[in-house]
């Protein structure tokens, strides 16, 4: 008897290409519900060495090239308007990016999106929101990845204000740490350069206010 195919017509996939970690999840609609069935997480470092030439480097793009074949064996008989590709910071900012893009959308087999910080906020906000009891409470959500943090006020799923600063591990790293040397100096520069960053929409955000 022969064994019969998986059907994957109600899964769905989303892939996060970000400057640091590049993630997977895939799940499947049931009666109307989201099942999370898979979940994968790879630290690639795409962004690292960014800020220096302004290109990804040929072995962040294999590094990030191998992630991505591996994440292709999950995608197997996933139809393609179930799945979204997306790309952050680090491909917002390279000059190569399309190339990269390029060579991904070919491994894949699925378009990629490089959406807008705004955009990225938005998604992490509603990601937040689905993932926490809805109690009516106004909330801040930061999100700190590899090339920028992303800060979102909002209440239940209706986020009211959203920014995206170029703050983030790698390129903190990069800028600040390089060799992983990390002294008091160097801790307090990059403490103050966050501090003036986040100055700069500190205002918008205490006029919106959260609870928690």
């Amino acid at each position: 008897m022969e064994t019969e195919k998986t059907d994957k017509t109600d899964y769905v996939a989303a892939i996060d290409m970000g400057s640091n970690s590049f993630h997977m999840v895939i799940g499947r609609i049931a009666q109307g519900e989201l099942q999370l069935l898979d979940k994968l997480a790879e630290k690639v470092q795409l962004g690292a060495g960014l800020l220096t030439s302004g290109r990804l480097s040929k072995c962040s793009q294999e590094a990030a090239l191998d992630c991505l074949v591996m994440y292709r064996q999950r995608l197997a008989g996933i139809p393609p308007g179930n799945v979204r590709v997306v790309g952050t910071n680090a491909l917002r900012m390279a000059k190569n990016s399309s190339e990269f893009i390029e060579r991904a959308e070919e491994l894949l087999g699925h378009s990629v999106d490089i959406i807008s910080g705004v955009e990225e906020a938005r998604l992490i906000y509603l990601g937040v929101a689905h993932s926490l009891s809805d109690d009516g409470n106004s909330r801040l959500v930061i999100d700190i990845g590899g090339g920028s943090t992303e800060f979102i006020a909002g209440r239940k799923f209706e986020p009211r204000c959203m920014e995206s600063l170029h703050l983030g591990c790698v390129t903190f790293m990069d800028r600040f740490f390089k060799g992983g040397k990390i002294t008091r100096n160097k801790f307090d520069r990059a403490v103050l350069e966050a501090r003036r960053e986040v100055l700069t929409i500190q205002r918008s955000f205490e006029q919106v206010g959260w609870d928690e």
